[in-house]
């Protein structure tokens, strides 16, 4: 009887169902609640237009300028070019396979705008202790420790051969650590960062010539060249471009280049016309699910989880504002 009775128990109870499908990064990314979304303002966005694609497509890259303190003389460098105009009737003149698209002046010959600063090789880092803040966009964030940390998943730091003291993020960016107590930190060459060319040392560059990484992440880079930013939006019209024929990937006829249209701050763009983005905040719920998923992909698909993840294979998450 007593069998009978358990047989109808158990035949009669909910059946616990599938178990529940492991979460992708960009599902983690989009639960996020409203209050760890951080504004990009628009004096802190690149908006580049090139001339339209063959089937008549508009092609317009945003790139998120990186926040003071890194590269402060070549980001206002930048604003500074932008509010000239200076970079309307340039060009796209470089794209080298799994390397870089580069845009500048091909004639070298366009006069700079006045009152552009002088960088030093010194500032390709900048020192960040507990004191030290960094405003991205209108969010004031203490730098308790320096960095936000990528963790592996037992918690100890993520190895990094370019960067012994560490990886993490500031403000939305990507940034390496020296190590050893020291503060030196830097904004990393990862997939669509943006830098200054230049030519060879001393030479630092002064922002008119610029470059996006389209290819592996060309950390050796890192600490040797400042880097101003990243693109946030429309990266594809530069990585689909044609890769130059000549040396280090420059188109070898002028027909060959892809016009600039314009190149203005947000700030400058009518309201209508404004990029209104936002980053995910580093050091928040949201962001440690979110990098954990990306080091940890889990089954069906994935076989054996990595356990942990480049920084440069954790981007961080942008999204248009609500």
């Amino acid at each position: 009887m007593l069998a009978l009775l358990l047989a109808a128990l158990q035949a009669a109870a909910p059946s616990p169902g599938p178990a529940p499908s492991p979460q992708s990064p960009s599902q983690i990314a989009a639960e996020a609640p409203a209050a760890e979304w951080v504004d990009i303002t628009p004096n802190d966005l690149l908006v580049m237009e090139l001339a339209p694609a063959a089937t008549g497509r508009p092609r317009r890259i945003v790139i998120q300028l990186v926040p003071p303190p890194f590269s402060a003389p070549w980001v206002a460098n930048i604003r500074t070019l932008a509010r000239a105009r200076w970079w309307d009737g340039t060009s796209v003149n470089r794209v080298q396979d799994n390397y870089v698209a580069q845009w500048g002046d091909a004639t070298e010959a366009k006069p700079l705008p006045d009152g552009l600063l002088t960088g030093t090789e010194a500032g390709y880092t900048t020192q960040l202790d507990q004191q030290d803040s960094v405003v991205a966009g209108h969010v004031e964030h203490t730098l308790t420790p320096p960095i936000t940390a990528l963790r592996r998943a037992d918690g100890g730091l993520e190895v990094d051969p370019y960067a012994r003291g560490g990886v993490g993020f500031v403000g939305g960016f990507p940034v390496g650590n020296e190590g050893y107590g020291s503060p030196d930190t830097w904004p990393l060459h990862c997939y669509g960062a943006v830098g200054v060319g230049r030519n060879l040392s001393p030479d630092t560059g002064y922002g008119a010539e610029l470059y996006a990484v389209i290819g592996h992440a060309p950390r050796h880079l890192d600490r040797n060249i400042a880097v101003v930013g990243r693109v946030i939006e429309g990266i594809e019209h530069l990585s689909s471009l044609p890769r130059g024929t000549g040396a280090l990937g420059f188109y070898e006829r002028p027909e060959e280049r892809v016009a600039i249209r314009s190149i203005r701050l947000g700030s400058d763009l009518p309201a209508a016309d404004r990029p209104r983005l936002q980053y995910l905040a580093e050091g928040g719920a949201t962001m440690t699910r979110f990098i954990a998923a990306r080091q940890n992909r889990e089954p069906p698909f994935f076989i054996r989880p990595a356990g942990g993840a480049d920084i440069c294979n954790v981007p961080v998450p942008v999204r248009a504002a609500p």
